[in-house]
């Protein structure tokens, strides 16, 4: 009898890293959004402030659904998007708004949708504008919080990638990263100071909670606020995905990127998940949170499971922690109906955002499920690829000690675009990554 439910619970436990499961997931908590906003052009009225439904929540929503779209050019995915756009009439942000990233970042789910049917120039053509006289400026300053880099950025990224003219773009966007990694720290907005501790592979979120600041909880610790280190994370793994591998400045994105990874990976939590404050394990946010966070989590999740499918990260180290992650991400959702716990509400610190629960609702739902569904795009994409290349896929990969597995390349396409392309590579699981 023992046995037998052992037996069962491995399969049970095997079956949930397969990517027909973690597309399951993807479906039903698409539909849970998407039935419950139905109407795309909708005002938000929280907090008694009405606004646009174009504004960077619900950006981030579509940056997670076209992810998924990737995976799966689900016909309803693609409709919600593009009536989006045209709703809004492919309209960015007003001039008042037109370098703050938080009213750019539409922009990326309109230039992917542009790359999907390139005919319609409109979808382009504004937030090219807005785009265009960032670059034919002087000024660098402008994203003074990390969560900017992810707003913004990837815009940079792909619209060097379709236009053709790389270093107009990227070169900025590089110098725009700089600034805010090594000049925005301080007791002000750019006061020389970095806001990347190249010491902790952490971020600070802005010149408000870098030192003398500290975590409330813990306040021996620095204060990382685990969504701002995620979109930055994310940002950078999108940027390495729209632009070539060969890009000047790849070299330093990837620096930052495997110092990031490694920091997170030694935060992360025994369930798999990662906490409001990296630094500090006692800190759950809001009086009353129960501990796991799921939209630093999703986002740490996915950037390393492209990470490791892009040849970026080593998979003896990481695979494991995607897999915890990963788990962690599907019990956050309800089997019932799609509805995703322990999203953290707005903010800019731990204690912000309201109580973090398997039950709360966050102000915003949008952008923690666009986290959501970013990260489970990723995983499901990393999970494809191990069972193409294995016949036991990643549970064997993840627990198999010294079993040499064949790593075959797989095309990955982005909008009707290759990103990756992978030399065929040898693993050893309990060594070193060797090349035939």
């Amino acid at each position: 009898m023992m046995l037998v439910c052992f037996s069962v619970v491995a399969t049970a436990q095997q079956e949930l890293f397969t990517s027909d499961l973690a597309m399951g997931q993807i479906e039903k908590v698409a539909h849970y959004f998407m039935s419950h906003y139905p109407d795309v052009g909708a005002d938000s009225y929280v907090g008694g402030k009405q606004r646009s439904s174009r504004i960077w929540t619900r950006s981030v929503f579509y940056e997670g659904l076209m992810n998924a779209y990737r995976e799966k050019a689900d016909a309803e995915w693609l409709k919600y998007a593009v009536d989006w756009g045209e709703y809004h009439q492919w309209y960015s942000c007003y001039d008042s708004q037109k370098r703050h990233a938080d009213f750019q970042c539409c922009g990326q789910t309109y230039l992917q949708l542009y790359q999907l049917d390139t005919s319609k120039k409109e979808r382009m053509s504004h937030i090219k504008l807005r785009i265009d006289d960032m670059v034919n400026s002087k000024k660098m300053d402008d994203w003074y919080w990390i969560d900017a880099i992810q707003m913004a950025m990837p815009i940079f990224a792909l619209l060097g990638t379709i236009t053709g003219n790389g270093s107009y773009y990227w070169d900025r966007m590089y110098a725009m990263y700089e600034f805010t990694r090594n000049k925005h720290g301080g007791n002000m907005k750019g006061g020389g100071l970095p806001l990347f501790n190249t010491e902790t592979g952490l971020w600070y979120r802005d010149y408000q909670y870098d030192p003398p600041y500290r975590d409330l909880t813990e306040p021996d610790k620095d204060c990382y606020w685990s969504r701002g280190n995620g979109w930055v994370y994310m940002a950078l793994a999108r940027v390495m995905q729209f632009t070539p591998a060969d890009e000047t400045h790849r070299a330093d994105y990837e620096t930052d990127f495997r110092m990031m990874s490694e920091a997170l990976r030694k935060c992360q939590r025994a369930d798999g998940s990662w906490n409001v404050s990296l630094a500090a394990p006692a800190n759950y946010g809001a009086p009353g949170s129960e501990g796991p966070e799921m939209t630093g989590t999703s986002l740490f999740v996915g950037g390393m499971a492209y990470g490791v499918r892009c040849g970026l990260l080593d998979s003896t180290t990481y695979l494991p922690v995607i897999r915890q992650g990963w788990k962690a991400m599907y019990h956050a959702v309800h089997p019932d109906n799609g509805f995703v716990g322990y999203l953290q509400g707005t903010g800019a610190k731990p204690e912000d955002g309201g109580v973090i629960t398997y039950n709360s609702i966050p102000n915003f739902e949008d952008f923690g499920y666009g986290c959501w569904l970013w990260g489970a795009a990723e995983v499901h994409a990393l999970f494809k690829q191990l069972e193409e290349q294995s016949p036991t896929g990643i549970s064997t990969l993840c627990n198999t000690s010294g079993s040499v597995c064949r790593h075959k390349p797989r095309k990955v396409w982005n909008n009707g675009r290759l990103v990756i392309k992978r030399n065929e590579q040898t693993y050893n699981l309990l060594g070193t990554l060797s090349r035939d």
